[in-house]
This record gives C-alpha cells, structure tokens and sequence, in this order.
C-alpha cells in the first residue's frame, strides 16, 4: 500500500491546479509527513487529463520533490481522483444466514453481490462501503455478533467515468509510479478536515478546487453521498480577466490578495490599479473601485454554492447532511466566502484544514492541501480496521487484503 523501502506512504492528489504529494512514515502517535512536493498541474481541465505528457511531467515534478525532501524512493501511491464525474449510487442486498452469529464474513458475502446498473457499464468503483443493516427485516447500527435469519446489507458505491480513471492510470505509471489505492478527493478531504462529531451528526464537505467545486455528504460515521460540480476558482479569475480586461496572472493575484466575495461599506472609495491586456509599457494606470472586483467575484461564487444546493436537494440527502457545512479547497481562502455559502446552503459554515497530521508547515497545513492529508488518513484509517480485525483473510486482491499484506511486510 503505497509503501517504500523503509515503510514509509505516499499520497498524490491531482488536481485542476495543483499536483500535490506527501510522504509519510507512521510512528507511535499516527502519520508524520516527512516529504512535501506540489507543483503547478499541468494538462488538467475540470479534474480531467487533457495532456497526457504535460499532466506526466507535472506529476513526476511533485513526487520527485518530495523524494529529495524525505530521501525515500516513492514506487506507489494513493491518488485522490477529482475528475471522472464522481457520482453516488445506494443498492440494497440480502442474503440468508441461517440463525448463526453475523460477522464480517457474511458482510462481504452480501457484498459480492453488488452489481452495477446498465447505465454505469463505462464507471469504475472507486469505494465501496456498508453504511447500514437489517437484520429480519430490523434496522441495526452494527449487526456484527447479531444473530437472524437474514442479512441486509445498504452499500454505498462511488463511481468514476472509466476512459478517465484509465488516462489517470497511464499518466502515472508514465511516471514511474503505480496506484495503490483511488480515493475520491472530497472523501479525502472529510477525512482529513471533520471532526467525528460532524462525520456523525451529518454533515456537507465542499471541496472547492481550480477547476470543480465536490460535495461528499457524512452521516453515521460513513461518506454517503458524493457529487461534484465543473465550477471552480478558475472560474472566478477568469470572469475578473473577461470583465476587467486583465492579464489572467493579474486576475489570479487580484483574488487571491484583494478580492472578496462580500462588499463593504469603504469598497466604493478603495481605488485599485488594473493593468489592461497588451499594454506592456504601461503609460497611465487604469485605476477601479473596489466595489467592481467584488461584484464580479460575488455572482460567481452565489452560482457555485447554488449550484451546490440544487445537486443536495435533487440527491435527497440534504437532511442528513444536517445543519452544518465545512468548506476546503483553495477557493474557500477567498474572504466572504463562508458568508455566502452559509446564506445560500442555510447551514452554519466554516472552513476546514487538515487535521491529526503531523510535519506540515504552514504553507501546506491550510484547506488547499486538504485532499492530500486526507489520503494519508485514509491509509491510517484503514491501517487500524486492519489491526482491529484480526482474523480476517482476505484475498491479496482486495483493498483490506493488500493493506493487511503491506502492514505485515512493513511493521
């Protein structure tokens, strides 16, 4: 899983404007990052690969930096998948079990019979998880050590479009690397930015990236719902390039250190200067008010998080995502955003970081990175479902099978 030499794991997100990877050795008190590279993500369009060789290159440049950081050769990694249309589907399957004691055995003989609708024949399964039981026709929490006759088992599946996971394949092992492991990146970032109470209680992750803004919906502890929408940051920079005839560099640097989404009271006397487009050797400044940066900020941003209303509404998830809203992602940096998204959702809002990670600067530490620390949480996470489940074999092909495989080879 993901491994060196020395035992230690790898995590690469790749996203519509960053290719981020950190490697982490596990000791005594969890996961410590010990190499950090990201670079600029090149050949990248919605999430999507759109060149094949720029989009290699991007991903060779991030993992070898990181290399360098930690001294380790990296062979495998956990990919965070941010493209491929990331969509839920909730199946429902029982088995009879004979009046014996439940356990994880049956679990996974239920699941075996997952089968994919005839529209989902060109998706891949990227996670698969029991989210809730029944047994004789009661719904139980847990039904591990219960006794009945039969099982029913609610599994959550997450696909992704299989021309895009298979570019994703290729441009990595192009880089010398093989996937351990594919996780969805707004799960990653869950992982990384909820606290238990939240992934309990219910709650909406809003991952917004360059290219898409991803939703993933927790409930009872488990993801039960994803969907993404192709609006991201990128969107905002280029409607202030289009509107303000601005160099898109500009645009970039304008939101990110004077841009907002909510007006205030002095914007109309906050004068700023625009450089134009072609107009190099600049012989007057081209001076604004304030005001019109943030009105063509704000429309775009409202469109995001309405957007992001609609899908939950459409879903049918929204009241177990609950009252509660947790941004990540670059674009949730933007001052007002979580003003906005909390009129628009009717939740209360704030901003995510990663979590329960040790050796991250600052500068990696924030929401951007969320994604990539949450992939090392899941390898932790399911390190521990390992070691708390002994006795279970399982075949080298599956996940908890080559996790339990690495973890015996490694420690």
């Amino acid at each position: 899983m993901a491994k060196t030499r020395n035992g230690v794991i790898a995590a690469l997100d790749i996203g519509t404007s960053k290719v981020v990877c950190f490697v982490a050795r596990v000791d005594g008190q969890g996961l410590r990052v010990v190499g950090i590279g990201h670079q600029p993500a090149l050949g990248m369009r919605t999430g999507n690969i759109v060149d094949m060789e720029a989009a290699t290159r991007a991903i060779s440049s991030a993992v070898s930096t990181a290399e360098e950081m930690c001294g380790e050769h990296v062979r495998e990694v956990i990919v965070g998948v941010s493209g491929g249309s990331a969509a839920s589907h909730t199946q429902t399957l029982e088995v009879a079990i004979g009046h014996h004691e439940i356990g994880e055995r049956d679990v996974r003989r239920v699941q075996q019979h997952i089968h994919l609708p005839a529209e989902t024949a060109d998706r891949d399964i990227i996670h698969s998880e029991a989210i809730g039981y029944t047994v004789d026709g009661t719904a139980v929490r847990d039904a591990r050590g219960m006794f009945g006759e039969r099982l029913g088992v609610d599994v959550h599946l997450v696909t992704a479009a299989s021309s895009a996971m298979r570019n994703l394949q290729v441009c990595v092992r192009r880089a010398h690397l093989e996937i351990a492991e594919r996780v969805v990146a707004s799960h990653a970032s869950g992982l990384s930015s909820l606290v238990a109470d939240e992934r309990d209680l219910g709650v909406t992750l809003i991952d917004m990236g360059g290219g898409t803004t991803s939703i993933a919906v927790f409930y009872e502890g488990h993801l039960v719902h994803v969907d993404s929408i192709p609006v991201g940051g990128e969107h905002v920079t280029r409607d202030i390039a289009r509107g303000l005839s601005t160099p898109v560099a500009h645009a970039e640097r304008m939101k990110t250190q004077i841009g907002r989404a909510v007006a205030k009271p002095n914007d109309e006397y906050d004068i700023i200067d625009v450089p134009l487009i072609g107009e190099e050797d600049r012989t007057r400044p081209n001076h604004i008010p304030r005001s019109i940066l943030v009105g063509i900020i704000r429309p775009r941003v409202e469109e995001t998080f309405e957007l992001v209303r609609s899908r939950l509404e459409a879903s049918g998830v929204d009241k177990l995502a609950g009252g509660r809203a947790v941004l990540v992602g670059g674009g949730s940096q933007l001052d007002g955003v979580t003003e906005v998204a909390s009129s628009i959702l009717n939740k209360k809002v704030r901003t995510g970081a990663p979590l329960r990670l040790a050796g991250l600067a600052d500068s990696t530490g924030g929401p951007a990175f969320s994604a990539a620390a949450g992939l090392l949480s899941f390898a932790l996470q399911h390190h521990a479902a390992v070691q708390a489940q002994p006795a279970v074999v399982e075949a080298p092909s599956s996940r908890i099978g080559r996790i339990g495989s690495w973890i015996r080879e490694n420690f």
